[in-house]
């Protein structure tokens, strides 16, 4: 058990819902950073995407300097970018800028899946390799053009801004390569058990018997992916979750669109395949009033161990999602 609350914070993916527009969404976005930083969460990171109708987020780097010019003292980053896709020294200079204009909040955290289907992974990847098979010698660069003593001596090419520059890189992954990456590295780790719900546990042990002390860290540090949605009875919230039920859905038939409002029911819009494949998919979801976030966060903290969660909730309604993050922040209070 821990004697303090474990740290909590925010992923969001810049929803567009339905009949909405991206600037409505950065807009939430922001007022949604705003109200995370008063009601205490640690971190506001944001995921790279690509071609996806309902999600803002693609252009990440720029809405982080969005969110962390409206804020002042949340972290602020990402979850992640999707390293494969970019050269290192673009995003070397990218964070170096944000960190320059931020110091001390911004946070990089790295994936190496596309964010996309197949066919918008083949444009952002033109040149830059096929897949993410390459992602520990990317990284390497990467982290050399911040620290140029842990890459190759005499290396002409320098990010400026950059160089020299303290940037948190976190790993992330929904499987166990980059949690083994990640304990050899010494870097702290997050998974994605908001959609690998099934890896969550193997994934961890990985990390943790694989950690070795770093100049970053010293003991390994965890982070878990969560998709959480509160309201003050049950039965709002689990409406509420249905929005996000649609979308995955939606997602597993091959159909991509903005976040769709809530149901009374999702009888009759899943077979009991999908339903089933749905539970799966949210087996770490968390739905429900306060004292049952309160029991259900408890109970994954201890299963997992976790150091921080981090919580994703995709909510139609812009006042809906702003209280259910209100009443996890007042849950967290709670948990020993």
């Amino acid at each position: 058990m821990t004697t303090q609350p474990v740290a909590f914070s925010v992923l969001d993916l810049a929803s567009i819902v339905q009949g909405s527009t991206a600037a409505v969404s950065f807009r939430n976005t922001l007022d949604l950073a705003q109200h995370a930083e008063q009601w205490g969460y640690r971190r506001f990171w944001l995921a790279e995407h690509h071609s996806m109708p309902g999600i803002a987020s693609s252009a990440t780097s720029v809405v982080i300097g969005h969110v962390a010019a409206g804020t002042s003292t949340i972290r602020v980053g990402s979850g992640g970018i999707m390293l494969p896709n970019h050269a290192p020294l673009v995003i070397a200079e990218q964070f170096g800028t944000l960190e320059s204009l931020y110091p001390n909040r911004i946070d990089l955290g790295l994936g190496r899946a596309p964010g996309s289907d197949q066919a918008a992974s083949r444009v952002l990847r033109r040149g830059l390799g096929a897949g993410g098979e390459d992602f520990p010698a990317l990284l390497s660069e990467l982290r050399a053009y911040f620290d140029p003593s842990i890459g190759t001596a005499g290396n002409i090419v320098r990010a400026i801004p950059g160089e020299g520059l303290n940037v948190p890189i976190w790993l992330l992954g929904s499987s166990g390569f980059s949690a083994q990456l990640a304990g050899q590295l010494g870097l702290p780790f997050a998974f994605a058990s908001h959609f690998a719900p099934d890896y969550l546990i193997p994934a961890l042990e990985i990390y943790r018997g694989n950690f070795r002390p770093s100049a970053a860290l010293a003991k390994p540090y965890v982070m878990v992916g969560l998709n959480v949605t509160a309201a003050d009875t049950e039965q709002a919230a689990k409406r509420l979750a249905t929005s996000q039920q649609q979308a995955f859905l939606n997602m597993i038939r091959g159909r991509f669109g903005q976040l769709p409002p809530p149901v009374d029911s999702m009888d009759g819009l899943w077979s009991p395949q999908e339903e089933a494949a749905l539970q799966r998919q949210f087996g770490y979801a968390v739905v429900g009033d306060k004292a049952q976030l309160i029991d259900r966060l408890q109970s994954v903290v201890r299963e997992t161990g976790a150091d921080e969660l981090i919580i994703a909730s995709q909510i139609f309604d812009h006042q809906a999602r702003l209280r259910s993050f209100e009443i996890i922040a007042d849950a967290r209070q709670e948990l020993r």
